[in-house]
């Protein structure tokens, strides 16, 4: 299923610039980034549980805040963009 992350980390201490790091360098694993807070993730049920520990362990959850959208499995029709395509598209064999 495709997942949308955005996220805001508090940034007035060196703290939140190192959560801001820890949570983006989570996201890039699970996915793309599309802009910039902003996560396109291929994720299954499990992985997307994996994925939420993973960012509420590095989170303020006081300060901070990731917002998760379910785009589902048939999420074609549902985004549409204006301006530079991202170079991997979602969903497709990815060579490595």
């Amino acid at each position: 299923m495709l997942i949308v992350a955005a996220y805001d980390v508090d940034m007035k201490t060196e703290a939140g610039a190192k959560r801001l790091r820890k949570v983006a360098k989570i996201c890039e694993r699970w996915g793309i980034r599309v802009q910039n807070s902003v996560f396109e993730l291929m994720v299954n049920e499990h992985e997307f549980i994996l994925l939420q520990a993973a960012l509420k362990s590095v989170i303020d959850e006081t300060s901070d805040n990731v917002r998760f959208y379910r785009l589902g499995n048939h999420f074609e029709n549902k985004i549409s963009f204006i301006g530079k395509s991202p170079i991997i598209q979602q969903g497709g064999d990815l060579i490595l």
